[in-house]
């Protein structure tokens, strides 16, 4: 295998089931794919939703953290626009002190919620959400402790300052972000499973490669692997991604029609909505391998983070299982373990 594979997890609260039950999910999908040869694990940041557990990716990944031994884990990612840099930059150093060299700063520039969440979440603070490349430029030089002369807060550390610092990526599904990125230096995943556009992607790498050609460009994207392909394809179902476009030029991606409607309600100005079939690769692993090394090739990704949107426990797990880096690096072909109903009721059941 010419790339890496990487998992990203939102902690989804599968029917019947509860938020516990699916943090616990995470912790222990995260211990298997560190078996498996993933390698990174990141959780996500999404608030005021029974769907998905994961509200404070800094908190899930301490725990983590101290459940793992060796693969990288992060953010996908930080929500910024929400947040002081520096208070940002202190949590993933004490992350980055505790276990050094093991902790990724994934920021992102959604809200992660509708607008009320976002409303909360800055609730008493002076911020339009406007400010973003200023507060990721600013938390970039926290991570470096660089913070110049020109600076007002000039001299200031967010310590304690790690052995090893953070890495930080940028999340994003635009050319802007992949620009923003390649200028402040750092590495870019592209969110492929929320932006399907070949050409958007196509212009993406382009800008961050000419911008930053020793930086790392990555793809996170929506995948699906099954022993056959009818039954990959099945479980992938007709799933579209579902956009509210507001009046003022913001571009949202939300789960349903539903929770959309909601959000331009919520926004307080005109807005339009918008559906598309979703972009899932779904197949055998084989098939699944095939298709990424066919974007390793154009892009020039070395790496891609996984997202497996299966309601069924099971299946979901089994997906992560097919496509396990160690099994493929190996050249021994794809196998189920034996084992495999016991560790999936282990995972599930939390016994």
């Amino acid at each position: 295998m010419s790339y890496k594979l990487s998992i990203l997890d939102q902690s989804p609260i599968f029917p019947g089931g509860t938020a516990f039950n699916a943090l616990q999910n995470t912790v222990q999908l995260a211990q298997k794919a560190e078996e498996w040869g993933y390698s990174r694990f990141w959780v996500s940041e999404h608030h005021h939703t029974d769907q998905l557990a994961g509200s404070s990716p800094e908190v899930l990944i301490s725990y983590i953290l101290a459940r793992t031994n060796k693969i990288q884990v992060g953010s996908g990612g930080v929500m910024l626009q929400h947040y002081s840099p520096y208070k940002v930059a202190e949590n993933f150093h004490v992350l980055s002190t505790l276990a050094p060299g093991r902790v990724d700063l994934g920021i992102g520039k959604a809200p992660g919620g509708l607008p009320l969440s976002t409303k909360a979440l800055q609730y008493g603070t002076v911020n339009d959400g406007k400010d973003f490349s200023e507060r990721l430029s600013f938390l970039h030089e926290l991570i470096e402790n660089s913070v110049g002369g020109a600076h007002p807060l000039t001299g200031i550390q967010a310590t304690p300052i790690p052995q090893k610092k953070p890495e930080i990526f940028l999340l994003g599904a635009s050319v802007n972000s992949a620009q923003l990125a390649a200028d402040q230096g750092i590495s870019f995943v592209f969110a492929k499973f929320i932006n399907s556009d070949d050409k958007v992607l196509e212009q993406a790498a382009k800008v961050y490669h000419e911008g930053f050609p020793n930086g790392r460009f990555i793809i996170s994207l929506a995948v699906i692997a099954a022993p056959t392909q009818s039954e990959a394809e099945q479980l992938a179902g007709d799933r579209n991604i579902v956009k509210v476009h507001l009046q003022s030029g913001r571009s949202v991606t939300l789960q349903s029609i539903e929770q959309a409607e909601v959000f331009g309600n919520q926004a307080g100005e005109p807005f339009e909505i918008t559906e598309q079939k979703a972009d899932i690769v779904a197949g055998t692993p084989n098939y699944v391998n095939e298709n990424l090394e066919k974007l390793h090739r154009k892009y020039q990704v070395e790496e891609f983070i996984l997202h497996t949107p299966v309601e069924k426990e099971e299946e979901r797990i089994k997906s992560f299982q097919l496509l396990s880096p160690r099994n493929t690096n190996q050249n021994t072909g794809i196998e189920i373990r034996e084992d495999y109903p016991y560790i999936a009721s282990k995972i599930f059941l939390n016994q």
